[in-house]
């Protein structure tokens, strides 16, 4: 059963809703702001409602997987339950439905550590909020936030299964953020607000 899950959480995953949003109001987010279909993206070229609808909907496709799996018989298997969310993170950042390029998985990972650990999630999007309040960068909010995971899960002693999980998706976030992070260190990453 297993097996069907997992795969189930990629393909729901997969979904890229920034984009559907945008098609239905006539836009690829792929050919305008930032090419991103992430709700930072859907923000900048259609508007707060979009871009909530966008959030929650890419929130929810990696909250979903996790939260059905833990009432399976592998519920008590971290790692299985890790399989299932990185599947659905995997899915959403190199989504078969647009040519393996999706989003950078940031919304999604959130939904997945909302049902892995909630504590934890909390904490990141209290520090996330509390970076792009004060750097208006949604990537350096991302980068820095996520970074702060596996510390936080070491630090309130949670399981080494979601600690091993959380170093994984800290590689991939930063797979996804690599043109940021090098725009970051020449000091070109605009701000949120700021034409490109």
């Amino acid at each position: 059963m297993i097996i069907p899950l997992v795969i189930f959480s990629f393909v729901f995953g997969s979904i890229p809703w920034g984009y559907i949003i945008g098609k239905t109001k006539g836009v690829d987010l792929r050919k305008l702001g930032s090419g991103n279909i992430g709700t930072t993206n859907v923000m900048r070229v259609l508007g707060k409602k979009e871009a909530l609808l966008t959030l929650t909907l890419d929130m929810f496709k990696g909250f979903l997987p996790v939260f059905l799996v833990k009432f399976t018989p592998y519920g008590e298997n971290l790692y299985l339950v890790a399989a299932t969310g990185l599947a659905a993170i995997i899915g959403h950042c190199f989504t078969p439905f647009l040519k393996f390029k999706g989003g950078k998985g940031v919304a999604t990972s959130i939904g997945v550590m909302l049902a892995f650990a909630p504590l934890i999630a909390l904490i990141t999007i209290f520090i996330w909020i509390l970076t792009f309040k004060i750097s208006k960068v949604s990537s350096l909010s991302a980068l820095l936030s996520f970074s702060l995971i596996p510390l936080n899960l070491y630090m309130l002693s949670y399981p080494k299964e979601i600690l091993h999980f959380s170093l994984v998706l800290l590689i991939l976030i930063y797979i996804k953020h690599i043109q940021n992070i090098k725009r970051l260190i020449r000091g070109e990453e605009l701000r949120f607000g700021a034409k490109r």
